[in-house]
């Protein structure tokens, strides 16, 4: 196994690894440790079935449904993450952690990539963790005394909705808005490291305070989160999969292919309360 970084602050391609065969406890472990060292995952050439894809994934953990969207009619938690030639808004498009508006918000988040775009579709990377500590010791102080409240319905606001309409939508879930409230500032349980937990996709504000008194902090911390320095991109092929840990990074898919498709599939793994 080969580890190749892709930024100074997270995302690494993990070479020379075979997932479609027999893969050992020994292996996920170090997986898992170089997963948790980078916050995001890469492997190229995985040419899986989504049997295949289910069980990888659930060697990392438990496989949990996505409230919004229905998953395929043999794999249920496997979802497909589509934009048609027609649309022109993708899938999360937006800077984001995954379902934040959740009590227990999802641990990671694993792709594998089916039908691309001849140009464009990659999708970006942020390291919480680094845009935390890169904060002045009294801002520190003065977040991790703060909750932040997150909606689902802030994705309708930025017209990214996660809930889409038509075939894949579940009908009993697409009004619905959920609502949580976490730390702002969270200790991952694996790593023990401090990261920031705010995500301009969901938070809407902070508790106790009102959307307008929020919204300059907030927005400085969106700003700061995505500085070029904690990012790392990464372009797909087919038969890519990505791995990221939803306590510690935040993503962003490019919407630069108009007038193509572009389907991944998407598998989220259960996470524990933020503290």
């Amino acid at each position: 196994m080969q580890i190749k970084r892709l930024s100074g602050a997270v995302g690494a391609e993990i070479l020379g690894v075979d997932l479609v065969g027999k893969i050992s406890d020994a292996l996920i472990a170090d997986i898992r440790q170089v997963w948790l060292e980078h916050g995001v995952v890469f492997f190229r050439d995985q040419n899986m079935s989504m049997d295949q894809f289910q069980h990888f994934a659930q060697r990392f953990g438990e496989i949990v449904e996505y409230p919004f969207v229905k998953g395929l009619p043999d794999h249920p938690f496997i979802i497909p993450v589509l934009k048609l030639p027609h649309e022109k808004h993708n899938f999360g498009g937006i800077w984001h952690t995954d379902t934040t508006y959740l009590q227990t918000p999802p641990m990671a988040t694993m792709l594998i990539a089916e039908e691309l775009p001849p140009y464009g579709g990659d999708t970006l990377f942020s390291s919480n963790y680094a845009a935390y500590e890169a904060l002045s010791p009294d801002l520190q102080r003065v977040l991790q005394g703060l909750r932040g409240v997150n909606s689902s319905a802030k994705a309708t606001v930025t017209k990214t909705r996660e809930d889409r309409v038509g075939d894949s939508a579940k009908e009993e879930n697409v009004r619905k808005e959920l609502v949580s409230e976490h730390p702002v500032v969270r200790t991952h349980p694996e790593t023990g490291r401090k990261a920031l937990y705010v995500n301009p996709g969901h938070t809407m504000r902070f508790a106790g305070w009102t959307e307008e008194e929020s919204a300059p902090l907030l927005d400085f911390l969106f700003e700061h989160q995505v500085k070029p320095e904690f990012t790392c991109r990464f372009s797909w092929a087919p038969k890519s999969i990505a791995l990221w840990d939803n306590r510690c990074v935040m993503h962003n898919p490019v919407n630069d292919y108009h007038g193509h498709k572009r389907l991944l599939y998407r598998i989220t793994l259960k996470g524990d309360t933020p503290a």
